[in-house]
């Protein structure tokens, strides 16, 4: 559990029945305390309480990571240490209480993210410059690497930790550029991605759950679906805001698939796997699973490591 606010930003949520709700911004989630959860769905806070109460208890979501103590400054002018919770319990919520206004705020929140995110990281055009010159900096390394490894004076242990720093070179790079808001995502398809059916998602579980459990791999509540979540993951990747889609790309909308079918828990058992079964579902729906070469993009190991980061 956080105990102090970073620096960050006060946006207003409206949804169309309900009152404004003033979101906060920072540390690359949005942020509402009890009281403004309560609000945004139209619920008793005693209601809200309780449903944390329960995700606690089952361990959807652990409490130090969705938790944080603001300071807040009260009616009668004292300022109290209150709880505020990112949006992971807040949509956790929303699904059990209003799943509709659950998927919207997501969406809503996702956009006000990515804004937030990208202002940050772009203003500061002085930072940007440096962060180029380090980039180059470290391929010029790199070239200097490779000289040095063909060179013999160097053990066969010293090839080998220079020539791992070379291979994967690109990865240092990719990284680097990740961290400074410089990831250049223009590669991403241009076509409109194809939607995945409820009913055929359904249909390849039920596949995968007879597969599984012919292997031994699972049991009969493998796939049992919870409170129709399912159709609510597969249409918040569809959603959009402001006549745009929240998530234009194929890249997007299956990397979002993968992450909500196991987050948000659609299922009792087997999120994991049927998340991935998903994932891979969405990118052979769009003609995206192939190479040029024949080869599927991500293998079974890339997956696995995928899926394990998300949970």
């Amino acid at each position: 559990m956080k105990n102090e606010k970073s620096k960050g930003e006060i946006v207003i949520y409206k949804n169309s029945s309900g009152p404004g709700v003033e979101v906060w911004l920072g540390d690359e989630t949005v942020w509402l305390s009890l009281q403004q959860i309560a609000d945004l769905f139209g619920r008793d806070k005693s209601v809200i309480s309780r449903h944390i109460r329960n995700i606690f208890k089952s361990t959807e979501l652990r409490q130090n990571s969705v938790v944080a103590k603001f300071a807040t400054t009260a009616a009668d002018g004292k300022i109290y240490q209150v709880d505020y919770y990112n949006l992971d319990m807040i949509i956790s919520i929303g699904y059990r209480v209003n799943s509709k206004l659950g998927t919207r705020f997501r969406v809503w929140a996702t956009e006000r993210l990515r804004d937030y995110i990208l202002k940050g990281y772009i203003v500061d055009r002085k930072r940007l410059a440096e962060s180029q010159a380090r980039i180059k900096e470290l391929e010029a390394t790199n070239q200097i690497f490779r000289r040095v490894l063909n060179s013999r004076q160097l053990t066969d242990k010293e090839k080998g930790l220079l020539k791992v720093i070379t291979d994967y070179t690109n990865t240092w790079v990719t990284l680097n550029k990740y961290d400074r808001g410089e990831l250049d995502f223009s590669g991403v398809s241009k076509k409109t991605p194809l939607v995945l059916k409820l009913e055929e998602a359904r249909k390849s579980i039920e596949h995968l759950k007879k597969r599984l459990i012919a292997q031994k791999q699972a049991t009969d509540i493998f796939g049992k679906e919870s409170n129709h979540k399912l159709d609510a993951v597969l249409g918040s990747i569809e959603q959009g805001f402001g006549g745009k889609p929240a998530y234009p790309s194929i890249e997007e909308r299956a990397a979002h698939l993968l992450y909500f079918a196991i987050k948000d828990h659609p299922f009792i058992d087997g999120n994991k796997r049927i998340g991935s079964l998903l994932f891979l579902l969405y990118l052979i729906e769009n003609n995206h699973f192939f190479a040029k070469n024949g080869e599927s993009k991500i293998d079974d190991n890339a997956l696995t490591a995928l899926a394990l980061l998300v949970a």
